[in-house]
């Protein structure tokens, strides 16, 4: 049996943006990833709203990835799998990070993953690397507006390209979340129910070819 370990924010957790709630675990495109693969896989739901890369809110510092993930590779070690898909959170306006920046932050934690589990699990699992899907032209009409500028718009358009080359620079396998879902209407950020559907197919399609 493998173990595939989702770390993600709150598209990762299934937030539901028409009421703020969760997403039920058959909408969640994690729970439909488990159900895709079957008896044979262990899929682990690490998602956290607001989670970023590397950076520190100042109000909620817990929610970087960085100081979360060597404890949570090591409780569910051996992980065979890292899904890792952070980077919408890094473009709040507070955070004033450049698309490259968050992209070196992903980076970062694909080190931290590759460092870690050699050391503590003797073997390095396969990391698919997951670029966010895009910032929706409606944030200034998002419940969210304010944390988000228009310019995230933009500067997440760009995450594809500089994901795709940290990817192949730490040999990873690439994933744009963009091309298999889009943020919702209502706020422009998280997935509406075909987003994770979509999203879903994509994770289950690079996890088979493994």
């Amino acid at each position: 049996m493998k173990t595939v370990l989702c770390y993600g924010d709150s598209n990762t957790y299934g937030y539901n943006p028409s009421n703020g709630l969760r997403y039920p675990k058959n909408v969640r495109w994690t729970g439909l990833l488990s159900q895709m693969l079957g008896e044979d896989y262990v899929v682990i739901e690490e998602g956290c709203n607001g989670r970023t890369t590397v950076f520190d809110d100042i109000y909620e510092p817990w929610k970087s990835g960085l100081p979360y993930l060597k404890p949570c590779l090591n409780s569910h070690k051996p992980v065979d799998i890292v899904v890792l898909m952070l980077g919408s959170n890094d473009l709040k306006a507070s955070f004033n990070a450049s698309p490259k920046d968050i992209a070196n932050g992903a980076g970062q934690l694909v080190d931290v993953i590759k460092e870690f589990t050699k050391e503590k699990q003797a073997f390095v699992p396969k990391i698919i690397l997951i670029s966010p899907i895009e910032i929706g032209e409606g944030i200034t009409n998002s419940p969210f507006f304010g944390n988000f500028r228009e310019d995230a718009i933009e500067r997440s358009r760009q995450f594809a390209g500089l994901y795709k080359k940290i990817a192949d620079e730490k040999g990873c396998i690439y994933l744009d979340a963009a091309k298999a879902a889009k943020a919702s209407k209502e706020d422009s950020l998280h997935m509406a129910p075909e987003g994770h559907k979509g999203l879903a197919e994509a994770v289950y399609n690079c996890v088979i070819s493994l």
